[in-house]
């Protein structure tokens, strides 16, 4: 219910270009101040893609977290990247998840994939070849592992 669009240029969707991680700390931590945000979910350090823009928010938060900045009870969870092989074999890797989560496991329930499908569905620009094959074959649309920064 709390959505904050950022039309910045220095913010550009790119993977290509690297973000001040002071400037995205600081937005977010104005995002979570203001809406009295008590959970981030955030990307892990290799971003699950790899992707620049996603490693540099894990860095924001990671930076708010261990300053003491965010809020009194304001809790983080991190997505936890896995290899190529274990991003694709879907269900498969259920059992290996389950025996290596070391937190929090979330298990997708279909209308839940359902969902995220109808949301990515919505960013055309995203789903390039390579992303709606990861649609179809993804764990991440079934299982989501999460840990505490």
């Amino acid at each position: 219910s709390s959505i904050m669009i950022i039309d910045n240029r220095d913010f550009p969707d790119d993977p290509g270009v690297q973000w001040d991680t002071e400037r995205v700390a600081g937005t977010l931590l104005q995002h979570v101040e203001a809406n009295g945000i008590n959970l981030v979910v955030t990307f892990d350090a290799g971003g699950v893609s790899g992707h620049r823009n996603h490693v540099a928010l894990y860095a924001a938060v990671r930076t708010l977290h261990s300053e003491g900045k965010l809020p009194k009870g304001c809790s983080v969870l991190t997505l936890q990247s896995v290899n190529v092989l274990r991003k694709y074999i879907s269900l498969l890797d259920l059992p290996f998840s389950l025996l290596h989560t070391r937190d929090v496991l979330f298990v997708l329930t279909s209308k839940e994939v359902a969902q995220a499908k109808r949301a990515m569905s919505c960013h055309r620009s995203q789903l390039l070849w390579f992303r709606r094959l990861y649609l179809l074959f993804s764990r991440y649309m079934r299982i989501n592992s999460l840990h505490f920064l």
